[in-house]
């Protein structure tokens, strides 16, 4: 490209100027800093101390330092390792098989030589505009499946979605070139051969865009316990966590009541602002651990297979 003179310097067209460069910087920075406040925020009444909550307020930085939150969240450290470790199966477990059938489903609907693959497409997309219903599925959950009280419970109503097979469908229309598709049939490789070895390492960033998505889901997930599980032993860690926030609202009820007939209650020894800031600092810390791994791939990944065609 020719450089065209602007008046104080010669410049590439097409190519940002540096104050609009810097501008943007400076933009995405404040973007980046109202997300992350937020956060530091609940990290910082997660160690207050809850009188001091309730004098001054929430703190960027804690007025008096206090673990009590933490020490009451991990006080039963069976029942909250046990929640986590069933959090923790469910949700790689989940994750797996979700990715495993979209990829799967998502594969003949691409191939242009598949007979059948507008009515496979149509019964996807019918169940994205009409369920059976809550009761439905409950019943033949419990009753046919057996689902009651099981693991398998909290996995497989969350191992599929139609949405992301629609998105990785695109994904392998728009990014697998058919030549390549090709070429491998043409050296004997078969259908399996070519989805494992050639389809799929080309589709990391569709992939782990699903999997990011549906380990998210799965994670923040209590709806699917709350309905299935009643025994205590297979709560996850939100229906745990639920629960003890149950309690305590209950407690300071309790406690708020016999203040007010005449007992002495101190209410403000009674965690709940650093309890539910204790709660959200427990529950997203894996979460954010996780995105590293997928950050590369997952962007990408969403404004490629988006557009549906």
């Amino acid at each position: 490209m020719t450089p065209t003179r602007t008046w104080f310097r010669k410049r590439v067209p097409n190519q940002i100027s540096p104050v609009a460069n810097s501008a943007l910087n400076l933009a995405f920075l404040l973007y980046a800093a109202i997300c992350v406040l937020p956060v530091l925020i609940v990290l910082g009444v997660s160690l207050s101390s809850e009188e001091s909550i309730m004098r001054h307020g929430y703190s960027l930085i804690p007025r008096e330092f206090s673990t009590s939150a933490y020490n009451l969240l991990f006080k039963d450290g069976v029942t909250i390792s046990r929640a986590y470790g069933i959090t923790i199966m469910t949700t790689l477990v989940g994750m797996a098989i979700c990715v495993l059938t979209v990829c799967l489903y998502a594969y003949p609907l691409s191939r242009p030589t598949f007979k059948f693959k507008g009515f496979f497409t149509f019964y996807l997309f019918f169940t994205m505009i009409f369920g059976g219903g809550l009761v439905a599925s409950f019943v033949v959950n419990t009753t046919l499946l057996g689902f009651k009280n099981n693991v398998w419970s909290m996995i497989l109503p969350m191992g599929f979605n139609a949405f992301w097979v629609i998105v990785i469908r695109t994904f392998y229309k728009t990014q697998i070139p058919e030549s390549l598709i090709e070429s491998a049939k043409i050296d004997g490789a078969g259908e399996w051969y070519t989805l494992i070895r050639v389809v799929l390492p080309l589709s990391l960033p569709g992939i782990a865009t699903v999997a990011l998505f549906s380990t998210i889901g799965i994670w923040n997930d209590f709806f699917q316990n709350l309905l299935y599980i009643d025994n205590p032993e297979l709560y996850n860690l939100q229906r745990l966590i639920q629960q003890t926030l149950g309690s305590i609202t209950i407690l300071r009820e309790m406690a708020f009541k016999i203040g007010t007939s005449g007992g002495q209650v101190d209410l403000a020894s009674l965690p709940s602002e650093t309890f539910r800031m204790a709660i959200c600092i427990v529950t997203i810390g894996p979460i954010i651990l996780a995105y590293p791994f997928f950050q590369k791939y997952f962007i990408r990944g969403l404004t490629i297979g988006a557009i549906k065609e």
